[in-house]
């Protein structure tokens, strides 16, 4: 994968404060830096996708940093889920609105000659299989977690609808981050709702970090490649 400099050398950045937020979250006496720190992951890709986004359209620019805003609104308010429990459905509220901000994002590209019944097929699977361990769990939250079920559903198939219509980087990069998107919410869900995993918060944010990061540089690389269909 061909990166420019700035690319290259925000990538070091990215890599080492995704590591000082792992830092700070999992120790107590660094808690007010962790305040600080997780923010700054999807802050910092605001600034990067400013700064290098030049070449795009003004509506793709305009969905793209609504969808990173609303990643660090729910950023934010996740941090406070144990002072209450409304933070979390105010948090998870903000992630739906940046699922679907990416969501017209990838529409944009989307291919209308390729097929997704199958793909769906297996996302469903994959999605009553979550479901099945999540449901004794969910309480008065079963509904707001189903429509963000749908909703990052949609997301993944969106980038999956991309294939044919941009150049091969850019498609493999969004989808590779909205799987991980996708996992990184499923654990999310089932150390809340399920059991409690060992290390969750390190993969939850591992993963979070490396979705938002390639669905960025996804979308700063396209190029449309079939702009007939």
């Amino acid at each position: 994968m061909k990166l420019t400099n700035t690319e290259k050398q925000f990538s070091i950045l990215f890599f080492v404060i995704v590591l000082f937020e792992i830092l700070t979250g999992s120790t107590d006496s660094l808690k007010l830096a962790h305040y600080i720190a997780k923010p700054a992951i999807v802050t910092s890709l605001i600034f990067l996708f400013v700064k290098t986004s030049g070449s795009l359209t003004n509506s793709i620019r305009r969905i793209t940093l609504l969808a990173l805003g609303s990643s660090v609104l729910g950023d934010i308010l996740l941090m406070f889920v144990d002072t209450s429990t409304h933070f979390f459905t105010v948090g998870l509220v903000a992630f739906l609105l940046a699922h679907i901000m990416y969501i017209l994002v990838f529409l944009r590209h989307r291919n209308k000659q390729k097929s997704a019944i199958g793909f769906v097929m297996l996302l469903l699977l994959y999605a009553v299989g979550l479901f099945y361990l999540l449901q004794d769990g969910l309480g008065n939250m079963l509904i707001p977690v189903v429509i963000y079920m749908i909703v990052i559903l949609s997301m993944t198939t969106t980038a999956f609808l991309r294939k044919g219509m941009v150049n091969t980087l850019s498609y493999n990069l969004v989808f590779l981050g909205a799987i991980l998107f996708m996992v990184s919410d499923s654990i999310l869900a089932l150390n809340k709702f399920y059991q409690p995993i060992p290390l969750s918060e390190i993969s939850i944010m591992l993963t979070y970090a490396a979705a938002q990061f390639l669905i960025i540089l996804g979308i700063l690389k396209i190029t449309v490649t079939n702009p007939k269909i």
